[in-house]
């Protein structure tokens, strides 16, 4: 588990971004990159939705996994992304500040097994897929794709210099 110290500085970090996405972004800028981006169910869909990362332990759910019921947020705004697209759900995915944390401060193959059990989960609950269809799923090229080109619009967005950019 990370510092006491360290968990107060994501928090404040994760506070700032919240606060500097309420006070208006260049919208226009983001319009550009991508039209689904003009879409606040898809743009940033977690500014609205307090999430403390200070009391997030990675550490604990990679010894014992995550409730289901602690990312329901997340799992509900993926399910309305979906009924737009399969390249709005993986923008709404990516963009899940709990995600970005693991994806920054966690290895690769820590942070890929945490995703995969989220989209696993998330399949399971609202498709009713078993862990193999849905791994199956994750692994088709319709899904890579839309999880692909979301990366390459998250990337352009953060590049051109949106508050709060984590590239």
């Amino acid at each position: 588990m990370a510092s006491t110290d360290k968990q107060q500085k994501r928090a404040q970090r994760a506070k700032a971004k919240a606060k500097q996405n309420r006070s208006g972004k260049a919208k226009a800028k983001i319009n550009v990159i991508h039209p689904l981006l003009a879409n606040p169910l898809v743009n940033e869909p977690f500014d609205d939705v307090e999430i403390d990362l200070s009391t997030f332990d990675f550490k604990d759910i990679e010894e014992n996994g995550f409730d289901p019921a602690h990312f329901d947020d997340l799992f509900q705004a993926m399910k309305v992304a979906e009924g737009i697209s399969l390249l709005a759900l993986s923008l709404v995915f990516l963009q899940y500040p709990v995600l970005e944390l693991v994806v920054a401060e966690e290895s690769e193959e820590s942070a890929t097994d945490f995703m995969m059990g989220l989209l696993i989960v998330y399949r399971g609950i609202f498709h009713d897929e078993d862990e193999d269809t849905a791994v199956n799923w994750v692994g088709g090229e319709a899904f890579q794709a839309a999880y692909n080109e979301a990366s390459m619009i998250l990337e352009k967005k953060y590049a051109r210099g949106t508050p709060g950019a984590r590239v």
